[in-house]
């Protein structure tokens, strides 16, 4: 009987848990990956404008080299 009782148990954890996962999203939610994509947008732009403005440096510093041969 025990083993009975344990595993209706088990049974009812597991359903409320996969009852637990709605499709719907609450506003936090939203808000949460709202957030995680605007953050992952700025992060791309930033990266872009760091890799733009390393090459213009290293284009800058070649024309300095140039410049300064001999």
């Amino acid at each position: 009987m025990n083993a009975r009782n344990a595993l209706i148990a088990l049974m009812m954890a597991l359903g409320l848990t996969v009852a637990g996962c709605a499709e719907e999203q609450g506003p936090a939610e939203e808000a949460g990956e709202q957030i995680d994509q605007t953050m992952e947008e700025a992060g791309d732009e930033i990266e872009e404008a760091t890799d733009e403005m390393g090459g213009d440096a290293e284009e800058a510093g070649d024309e300095v080299e140039e410049e300064t041969d001999y």
